[in-house]
């Protein structure tokens, strides 16, 4: 009896020593710092990425957890007296890391009613004592470094590992030389690092190092964008974060037995943009532009395709009996948008040579054309034929977007002739009829062509009052971009960029 005891508590031990004993689970990595760490809700919001976007494709995620706690506008300061800081602070366990950012805001003022962000530059123990105008409550500011070093501390008591580095660089050239912020922030926070004895990655030295072979010219548009000298694109989220995972395989610290050893990287997967239309749209000749073929100009391309597949001469009824959107349908995928615009050709003859008129109207009628080799064809309405391709579009998880025609040059005084009664007219009510969305081209167009007036506007068509040249172009393109970013109930307004 007294064996069984005795085994029943040593089996009972034992087990206390092996609950001990077992791993709390994975390490967990948390990102705090600004926008060039997480820009908006982290999914590249107006184009723009952090790096800790993108830090999952370079450390093993089947051992390591992450989560970016990041948020735009924030410095040093505010990160934590927003309450930001303490639930990272407050789920930290032995052996997790956290890897920080701050400095790009910290230069602002530190007593405003707009942001009150600042901080006392330098890495000293002075502060200011102020009455927040922005939040209304008395505050203790204190220098930069004195930010950076509680966070460290802190992270150090819960047994974690931090990991500092210096603010990315922002895209400003002075002789062909981007800046480095090696005498402020960036060298503020190796300062404290070095105090502190921890790690720390001179991000903004590495970029700067990779970057200034490339050149200006090269460097925007590709990992910045001329609009934004902070934030960076994709390909310069992706580059920061290989610049950080290599500073770490270079470290002595323990997070660089969690870098994957050949990462295969890749940015968003892009969105596809198909356009449908006739000539006003398509790519046509040197003389004759549609607005599609410039349309790409105002969109992030490392987040989404545009395809133009409209075809010159082809009505709502022809771009479908030739097969031309079976194509296009047959390519969509969920969240992808096709933009349709029909109806410079559908008042043409139904039964004679181009054989491309489409009824006139909404309705279900319809008219049996009969060719000479013996065979026919059902023509339906303009109305059918639209409805049909917001139908089908929608089947396939796609949004489609119906925009009237394009306005010709014609003008009646100092107006310019409008389609509401006509093919313009129809496509609206095609699009509500379907509950898809609409954007009145024919109109947007006509208003700034009557801004510019006729002898300005009489250069876009050289040839004929239907077709414009490239400048004219541009200002369509501009108009659908324009019309396109003021939708609030359609994501593809987070792909536009008017002022790149």
């Amino acid at each position: 009896m007294k064996t069984t005891k005795l085994f029943a508590v040593l089996l009972l031990m034992a087990s206390f020593v092996s609950c001990e004993q077992k791993p709390e689970g994975k390490p967990t990595v948390y990102i705090i710092g600004d926008s060039t760490v997480k820009n908006g809700s982290g999914k590249g919001d107006g184009g723009l990425w952090g790096w800790g976007d993108y830090m999952d494709q370079f450390l093993d995620t089947t051992q390591v957890d992450i989560e970016n706690h990041a948020l735009g506008g924030t410095s040093s300061r505010t990160f934590q007296s927003k309450g930001l800081w303490e639930p990272v602070k407050d789920s930290l366990k032995k052996g997790d890391y956290v890897l920080l950012q701050f400095g790009h805001n910290d230069n602002g003022p530190i007593n405003d009613d707009f942001r009150a962000r600042g901080t006392i530059k330098g890495v000293g123990e002075e502060s200011e004592e102020i009455d927040n105008m922005l939040t209304g409550e008395h505050e203790v500011v204190h220098s930069y470094g004195w930010y950076l070093r509680k966070v460290i501390k802190e992270a150090k008591e819960k047994g974690a590992i931090p990991i500092v580095m210096s603010p990315i660089p922002r895209n400003d050239w002075t002789d062909g030389k981007l800046s480095r912020n090696d005498k402020s922030y960036g060298g503020w926070a190796k300062q404290v690092v070095e105090e502190e004895g921890v790690t720390f990655i001179n991000l903004n030295e590495r970029m700067v190092n990779t970057l200034n072979p490339m050149g200006e010219d090269k460097v925007t548009g590709t990992y910045f964008y001329k609009r934004d000298h902070t934030h960076t694109s994709a390909h310069g989220a992706l580059l920061s974060a290989r610049l950080i995972s290599k500073g770490l395989s270079e470290s002595n610290n323990s997070l660089k037995k969690y870098i994957v050893e050949n990462p295969r990287t890749h940015l968003p997967e892009k969105k596809d943009i198909f356009l449908i239309g006739d000539s006003t749209v398509a790519s046509n000749n040197d003389t004759l532009v549609g607005w599609g073929v410039v349309f790409e100009k105002y969109f992030d391309t490392t987040r989404v395709r545009i395809h133009n597949k409209a075809r010159g001469g082809r009505s709502s009824r022809t771009y479908r009996g030739e097969g031309l959107w079976d194509e296009v349908k047959d390519s969509l995928n969920e969240e992808d948008f096709v933009l349709m615009q029909f109806g410079h050709n559908d008042g043409g003859h139904i039964d004679t040579p181009k054989y491309r008129g489409s009824i006139r109207g909404m309705g279900d009628e319809t008219q049996v054309v009969e060719f000479g080799n013996d065979s026919t064809e059902v023509v339906h309405t303009y109305g059918w034929y639209m409805k049909k391709y917001i139908e089908e579009t929608k089947a396939k998880g796609a949004t489609p977007i119906v925009l009237s025609m394009v306005p010709r040059n014609i003008w009646h005084r100092d107006k310019v002739e409008r389609n509401d009664d006509d093919y313009a007219g129809l496509a609206k009510q095609a699009a509500e009829e379907m509950d898809a969305i609409f954007v009145n081209l024919n109109d947007a167009v006509a208003l700034k062509y009557e801004a510019m007036g006729k002898d300005k506007v009489k250069e876009y068509f050289p040839k004929d009052h239907t077709h414009t040249n490239r400048e004219g172009a541009e200002v369509n393109a501009l108009t659908v971009a324009e019309n396109l970013e003021q939708i609030r109930n359609c994501y593809i307004r987070d792909y536009i960029y008017l002022n790149q």
